[in-house]
């Protein structure tokens, strides 16, 4: 890049590519700076066991990229990535060959579930049928009134609950398992809130959108992103640790999709003591243990069901499942743990070479662990699937003390980077109107630690970046970030404004009265 690029990103995750892709949609110079050997953070795909076998190191299914705003607006599609849908979204087997199954269709789901039938539907018909209008507001900070204030209250009511409340009443081990499996993604024990919020959004999405996984690897999307960057004139530069903000070169916004714990270190004595304190105060959640399998064969599930599904949630009954859970919140590993694997080869044949599959697999673990819960895990797969270690060709594993030393945004191998507790689902990382702001001027926080919730879906990178380009470079036009996108008109003039023109408002007057921008709802508001 000739010259100094108007905003650097530092993190190469999808939040921090999607700030790039932002910024550089808005024809601003932009330069993405990653650590690691290669760009993606926890959404790329490498050969982690045997050649030809290609692993997702961290994100394998992908409802949210499916759904999320901004990669419909970004248009996967149109950039040749390919979803591949599995015949079930997920599963959760149950001893004795049943099983918990949910396939796109409520009623076929709901006709599994015997006297739950009913229940099943009242609570995931409705957002499943109105996710278009309940989606864009949980991948938005929680500040406004809602566009769609009846769905949103109707989901809020169940939301906000623990799953262990919402399923008290329902009498059918599958269905109760169902609600198990999908709220213990949240990596918090089953009677915490907002654990019933979260396993309806994943439930109601495997209905509304699906599971599916990405052909070719989770890769291909943040391949995508990088790829625009540099279409568009940016740079990505790989294998550069930033320890300071003093090692960027300069800039007139800097974006970090990093960690509280590594905002703190970068920027050092620039940020005042009480923003500080409050990082201090950011709480993280449990690590997971990984454990990536090269197979000679699908997974023998005894239940048929099973092996037609993407995604399965291993640990048994709602009650072993919040077992597990509650193990872990208190420190312990489990000796029945919790397990979330994906079978991308179901729909998905090109992630092995003929014939044989990959598997991946994690369990939750207290934060920090160095246990190896290999053996743990593979009792689970062979509780429901007897045979399973007969095609073992390979195993890679990352205990949650890997997790970390890999990627330093997994803190103690919390790869949501902090907890979703109520408290940190508002008010994340810190109690500020505009979260991704830092005290530094110029300085954004743009990682899952902002607002909305982790995972793949690239907003709290979108929405860091537009607050930027409306504080820093005066642009007030959403750009275009589609193939086809064209850049804001006042962009141009933008990228000449003196650095004083640029700040055009006092920061202090903006950070107590203007809205968050979000292009899914409003034009940019004036102070």
């Amino acid at each position: 890049m000739r010259g100094n690029p108007d905003a650097v990103i530092v993190g190469s995750g999808p939040n921090g590519l999607a700030a790039a892709v932002t910024l550089a949609s808005a024809g601003l110079k932009v330069l993405v700076i990653e650590g690691a050997p290669t760009i993606g953070g926890g959404c790329r795909t490498e050969e982690l066991t045997l050649p030809g076998f290609r692993h997702d190191v961290c994100s394998a299914a992908h409802p949210l990229a499916l759904a999320s705003p901004f990669f419909r607006r970004f248009d996967l599609a149109a950039r040749g990535i390919q979803f591949a849908r599995p015949p079930v979204e997920f599963a959760q087997p149950l001893d004795g060959g049943r099983a918990a199954v949910v396939t796109r269709s409520v009623e076929e789901t709901a006709a599994r579930l015997g006297a739950d039938r009913r229940a099943y539907r009242r609570l995931f018909g409705p957002p499943a049928e109105h996710m278009d209008q309940i989606l864009p507001e949980l991948l938005a900070p929680l500040r406004r009134v809602p566009a769609h204030p009846l769905a949103m209250a109707a989901y809020g009511r169940r939301g906000i609950l623990p799953a262990a409340t919402v399923v008290r009443r329902w009498r059918t081990p599958e269905a109760r398992a169902i609600m198990a499996g999908a709220a213990a993604h949240a990596m918090m024990p089953l009677t915490a809130v907002p654990t019933a919020g979260i396993g309806i959004m994943l439930v109601s999405l495997a209905h509304a959108v699906g599971w599916p996984v990405v052909a070719g690897g989770s890769a291909m999307i943040t391949d995508a992103m990088a790829g625009a960057v540099i279409a568009s004139g940016g740079d990505v530069e790989t294998g550069r640790w930033v320890r300071s903000l003093s090692e960027l070169p300069p800039a007139n916004a800097t974006l970090l999709d990093v960690s509280p714990r590594a905002l703190e270190t970068i920027a050092g004595d620039r940020l005042p003591s009480r923003y500080r304190d409050a990082l201090h105060r950011y709480r993280y959640g449990s690590g997971v243990c990984k454990v990536d399998f090269a197979l000679s064969g699908p997974v023998p599930w005894t239940n048929e069901d099973c092996r037609k599904a993407g995604t399965l949630h291993l640990g048994g009954t709602f009650e072993q499942v919040a077992t597990a859970e509650a193990e872990v919140n208190a420190g312990k590993h489990p000796e029945r743990p919790y397990v979330l694997v994906v079978q991308p080869g179901v729909a998905d044949p090109s992630r092995a070479p003929a014939g044989q599959h990959t598997l991946w697999t994690y369990c939750h673990v207290p934060a920090g662990s160095d246990v190896d819960m290999t053996a743990a895990i593979e009792a689970q797969i062979e509780r429901f699937a007897p045979g399973f270690r007969d095609l073992i060709l390979a195993r890679a594993v990352r205990t949650a003390a890997d997790e970390e030393a890999h990627n330093p945004n997994y803190v103690g191998g919390d790869i949501a980077v902090g907890m979703q507790t109520l408290r940190q689902t508002v008010l994340r990382p810190v109690a500020r109107w505009n979260p991704y702001r830092t005290p530094i001027r110029g300085v954004y926080l743009c990682s899952s630690a902002t607002p909305p919730l982790p995972g793949v879906h690239g907003r709290c990178g979108e929405l860091a970046a537009l607050s930027a380009l409306r504080d820093v470079f005066g642009v007030r036009e959403i750009p275009d970030i589609s193939p086809s996108g064209r850049r804001p008109k006042d962009s141009a003039a933008a990228r000449h404004l003196s650095p004083n023109a640029r700040w055009y408002l006092p920061w202090a007057l903006c950070y107590l009265r203007e809205p968050l921008i979000d292009p899914n709802r409003y034009a940019p508001a004036r102070c």
